[in-house]
């Protein structure tokens, strides 16, 4: 089984895929801002058509990791019997310039997943166009979320999250999101003995502009997937496994229409993500803040992921501090446990070595 890290280039990927998929099933569906191929590909021949798209932020690459797994293994022919009931669109990563700079934007500095009306860059316009020409009975929108989230007010870090989107400003429930709904329901119960109370349900705010409210409402039941935090494992390796897990899960219930057999009540009651977890608290820190010097501080840190030298580094940042945090921290320290001074200068985004 192929092993990549969190940095995932568009060349280390591409690559891969020319290795995996034949020449005839790997389609270059459009190009980047900077002209990098955007690749898709074909697998199955089933009637239910699935299109999934991950990294359409080039920082949130272990949903992409997930999907060459997948790959590797309905190419070795594991799954094989899903394939006569599905046809599946797949585009691996759909912002290779936020990929090669570990960036969530692309090379315009854009959301990708806030330009589904209007349609502005080069790579929203490719996945319009694979929409309307492959015309899906389902989609599978891949992302990645940050180590903050809790699944329920301070419940266990959510490792994996979901969301049926919405399709207007009331919240309603069509067809299309129903569908949804049942699906993520089948999943969540399938994972719930390996990842009990990690799994929750991300904001449906209603926005035309994400790609997720405009497809659900054109009629595509769509699955928003969060691969989130396992405590420690910043390099995603453990959460990658649950997410292969729940998009194979997904694909399964999708090509036996088991998902029909669902309430789609059970998905309201799947607690929804609160941000509640910081990555590092220290406490009985002194604190100076411009002229203020207050004593006995938490100091709560978050960790910025930098790019350098084709690794990911994981930088503690100052974010906030006071004596009762309303926060929880995935690693605690007594000040005087580290190595560093026990008085600190404030400053927001201050990089702080502590080990």
């Amino acid at each position: 089984m192929t092993s990549i890290n969190r940095y995932l280039p568009p060349k280390t990927l591409n690559d891969l895929l020319k290795v995996l998929v034949s020449s005839k099933s790997l389609l270059i569906i459009g190009r980047s801002v900077n002209l990098l191929p955007i690749y898709g590909l074909k697998l199955g021949n089933g009637p239910v058509k699935v299109l999934m798209w991950s990294q359409m932020h080039g920082n949130e690459s272990t949903t992409t990791r997930a999907i060459i797994r997948i790959i590797e293994d309905l190419k070795s022919g594991k799954p094989s019997l899903m394939l006569n009931h599905l046809s599946l669109f797949i585009i691996p990563q759909l912002n290779p310039d936020g990929a090669a700079t570990y960036t969530r934007f692309n090379a315009n500095g854009v959301d990708l997943n806030r330009d589904a009306v209007n349609l502005t860059q080069p790579e929203s316009i490719a996945l319009r166009g694979v929409f309307d020409e492959f015309k899906p009975h389902f989609c599978f929108n891949l992302h990645g979320q940050r180590t903050i989230f809790a699944a329920g007010k301070k419940g266990q870090p959510s490792v994996l999250s979901f969301l049926s989107p919405a399709v207007n400003s009331e919240g309603s429930i069509t067809k299309s999101r129903l569908k949804a709904m049942q699906i993520i329901v089948a999943i969540k119960n399938n994972l719930s003995t390996s990842i009990k109370n990690q799994i929750g349900r991300y904001d449906d705010s209603f926005n035309i502009n994400c790609v997720g409210d405009l497809f659900t409402s054109l009629g595509a039941p769509t699955v928003l997937f969060e691969a989130g935090h396992y405590p420690m494992d910043y390099d995603r390796d453990v959460t990658l496994n649950f997410v292969q897990d729940a998009i194979m899960s997904g694909l399964n219930v999708i090509a036996k229409e088991d998902y029909i057999k669902f309430n789609a009540d059970e998905y309201l009651q799947i607690p929804e993500n609160s941000k509640d977890y910081i990555d590092i608290i220290v406490h009985g820190v002194t604190i100076h803040d411009g002229n203020e010097t207050l004593s006995n501080q938490s100091l709560a840190l978050q960790y910025e992921e930098v790019l350098d030298n084709n690794r990911i580094l994981f930088q503690p940042k100052c974010l906030t501090y006071g004596r009762n945090l309303d926060l929880i921290g995935h690693q605690t320290f007594l000040i005087s446990d580290l190595n560093i001074p026990d008085s600190i200068e404030f400053k927001t985004g201050k990089i702080i070595e502590i080990f």
